[in-house]
């Protein structure tokens, strides 16, 4: 009885609750990181690495022998140097600017008007939603593909509509002219981007209070009052997200351009993310595509924080709510 009335004073005393704590603080904390290692240890090899590795690349000279050598130089700011100064990087990033912001307006006001329409109950809504939706869940490359069939200047399906129709009696060259190319897959992109603008936007749309329409509705408020002072405000933190992610995935589209022109004629709709692509896997100039690569991605960032910086106010308010 001696020996355990001892043991008991000594697991009761301070020091053996402080290490009791401590241990069961340590247990808590391993728990942790053995549940954040997975998600993290992914971050790094899928994302952290390629992107350091790609940001080293763009200050080396590394071409083909160096997959096999494993040398490949520095040679500072020279890859940067040449695709500035070359001839075609100012058409490519006019290009760029046109495709992206043609593919986000078109993509947006269509997106926006349907969202708007299917927020209103109707026969067949769910259904019409899901066939909508096939553009985006079909993949690129036979999308891509079967516009391609379509834009065709001899055999194409809308070349035949627009002349049987009447509304022009010459073929339009959509995927050999130099100034309608770049329209071309502008308009392809703008169908692929349509449900992903639809989506997001009718979610936002679905968080409004209804309490606020029928109010503005007996004061009189007609449709487009209501929707420039109730819908809109209440769904700028929902269209922030939507212009973001929007400007992000149609910069770096690369998939679409190559199937439907491959940045032709005459690099008429090649981008940055084309351009890109080019020098790292036609001319095996890796540290020049690498140098593109991150100018595409430094571009991405600026914008994102400017509009984040703009929209500041908004997300704190809505946070607040």
């Amino acid at each position: 009885m001696t020996e355990l009335a001892r043991r008991a004073r000594v697991e009761t005393s301070p020091g053996a609750a402080r290490n009791s704590r401590r241990r069961a603080r340590w247990s808590e904390r391993v728990a942790k990181w053995m549940f954040i290692a997975p998600a993290v240890i992914y971050l790094v090899v899928f994302f952290a690495y390629p992107i350091v590795k790609n940001g080293l690349t763009s200050f080396q000279n590394y071409t083909t022998s160096s997959l096999y050598t494993g040398k490949a130089p520095f040679n500072g700011f020279q890859n940067y140097r040449h695709i500035f100064h070359s001839g075609i990087f100012g058409k490519i990033a006019l290009n760029t600017a046109l495709f992206t912001i043609g593919s986000m307006v078109g993509q947006f006001v269509i997106g926006l008007g349907l969202a708007v329409f299917f927020s209103r109950r109707f026969p067949l809504n769910g259904l019409i939603r899901s066939v909508i939706l096939l553009p985006w869940l079909l993949p690129l490359v036979v999308s891509s593909t079967v516009w391609r069939w379509m834009l065709d200047q001899d055999n194409g399906v809308l070349n035949n509509v627009l002349v049987n129709s009447g509304l022009t009696t010459t073929r339009v060259p959509w995927l050999t002219s130099t100034t309608v190319a770049l329209i071309s897959v502008i308009l392809v992109n703008i169908w692929i981007g349509i449900p992903f603008n639809m989506v997001i936007l009718y979610s936002g749309l679905q968080d409004i209070p209804t309490d606020l329409y029928e109010a503005a509705k007996i004061d009189g408020a007609n449709g487009l009052r209501t929707f420039w002072h109730i819908t809109w405000p209440l769904l700028r933190p929902v269209v922030g997200v939507v212009v973001i992610l929007g400007f992000i995935y149609t910069a770096k589209v690369i998939d679409i351009i190559l199937v439907v022109t491959g940045g032709g004629p005459v690099d008429a709709s090649e981008t940055l993310a084309v351009g890109s692509y080019n020098l790292s896997f036609k001319t095996f100039l890796f540290g020049q595509g690498a140098a593109m690569g991150n100018v595409l991605i430094l571009i991405s960032l600026v914008f994102a924080a400017i509009y984040l910086r703009m929209n500041r106010g908004t997300f704190s308010e809505t946070d607040t709510r």
